[in-house]
């Protein structure tokens, strides 16, 4: 009786349990995945994409037209896309994306469209952003296959199709790291080596100024510091080792950057440059064409249809900063993304019309790529940059 009244007595405990822990449990995921409204068909003959990129896109408060102006610029069904939209921005923000997102039909067949559901408070110059970019790589490492991961902000826009990225990087070795570094830090040693910072986005959900603290400390000995951009191309392997690192270093260095001034300006840089596995994969670049302000240099300048000639003689992939609806958007999606407003870029897998542009999508067209001039200026810097002269002379110096 005691044994029957026990099991009765335990059964009824784990309904119960599954009844109110699970759905919590589903109700607080961190990512909302729009799932798919028909299934997508893909033809027995489609090839897989050479490659396949992962895309953090960060977005703050009344970026909302700027972020959905990115993704139909960016959108492409091979890759995978993160929305992150600050949690300071305004519920109406965010229910905005949410209903983009959601009732995209294109988005909804392939699914790779997906919008952070537990935002991070983002501070200027405070580690909340470097946690945002470290969170967004751990989910994408877990939910899908890709080999690059790219952080993007709604300010950016690209210089070239996907199916010119894709293309282009198909040549290059998987293990490649685009990360612009130096050792030379310059007044950045007194201005962000020593100072220490507390950012109140780590422990206060009301966004304010990173706080100073009086005292400050010695630079350190243990690893060797290291500047450059935060704008990083990253490689599925390195961005493995930083979340689930099976050294130490990561994990010592995200503690010591949290202190730090500008984090997202160092912490990849000084990982990968301090870690013996990973130091001879860095090019030294960002892939990005940004103009900036007079000495010292910490803010881009708006880019304009002045710097239209600049930005594509670069052959970079992607460029920053832009205001909404600049006059110059329309020029490059005119010239060279050949994307229509509320379509996307031109690409090989969509239906085409020459009125409307990229429309939708075509099952036995998955996988086909059709480069254009884009992808002939991205390969011309790609192998100027991976060349043996250049490429061993700019590691980690």
């Amino acid at each position: 009786m005691g044994i029957k009244l026990f099991m009765f007595s335990f059964i009824l405990t784990s309904i119960l349990f599954i009844l109110v822990y699970i759905p919590t449990q589903l109700s607080q995921s961190p990512i909302t995945i729009f799932k798919p409204t028909k299934s997508f068909i893909i033809s027995n003959t489609s090839k897989p994409y050479p490659v396949k990129f992962a895309y953090l896109i960060s977005a703050s408060k009344g970026d909302v037209p700027k972020l959905k102006r990115l993704l139909f610029s960016l959108y492409h069904p091979g890759n995978f896309y993160l929305i992150h939209l600050d949690l300071d921005a305004p519920e109406a923000e965010h229910k905005e994306i949410s209903r983009f997102v959601g009732g995209n039909t294109v988005f909804g067949e392939i699914n790779n469209v997906w919008i952070v559901g537990k935002p991070n408070l983002v501070t200027y110059r405070g580690p909340t952003m470097l946690a945002t970019t470290l969170h967004a790589m751990s989910m994408l490492l877990r939910i899908a296959k890709w080999d690059w991961f790219i952080n993007l902000s709604a300010s950016d826009y690209p210089l070239v199709t996907q199916d010119d990225l894709i293309h282009a990087f198909s040549d290059i070795p998987r293990d490649l790291n685009f990360v612009q570094h130096t050792s030379h830090m310059g007044w950045k040693l007194n201005k962000r080596g020593k100072p220490i910072i507390i950012d109140p986005g780590l422990h206060s959900l009301n966004k304010s100024e990173i706080w100073w603290v009086i005292k400050q400390r010695s630079l350190p000995t243990a690893f060797k510091l290291y500047t450059g951009s935060a704008w990083t191309i990253l490689s599925r392997s390195f961005a493995e080792y930083c979340i689930i690192g099976w050294e130490n270093l990561p994990r010592t260095l995200l503690l010591y950057y949290t202190n730090f001034v500008s984090s997202p300006e160092g912490y990849f840089q000084t990982v990968i440059c301090n870690s013996e596995e990973y130091k001879n994969t860095t090019v030294n670049h960002d892939l990005h064409y940004i103009t900036w302000d007079n000495p010292p240099r910490q803010h881009p300048r708006s880019l304009g249809p002045k710097d239209y000639r600049r930005m594509v003689l670069s052959n970079r992939p992607f460029a920053r900063k832009f205001k909404n609806n600049n006059p110059v958007l329309n020029k490059i999606d005119r010239d060279i993304l050949r994307r229509r407003n509320g379509q996307f870029s031109a690409g090989g897998w969509c239906t085409n019309d020459d009125e409307r542009g990229c429309l939708s999508l075509q099952g036995e067209k998955y996988g086909v790529l059709r480069p254009g001039t884009g992808a002939r200026r991205l390969k011309t810097l790609l192998k100027k940059l991976v060349s043996a002269p250049n490429f061993a002379k700019r590691q980690c110096r």
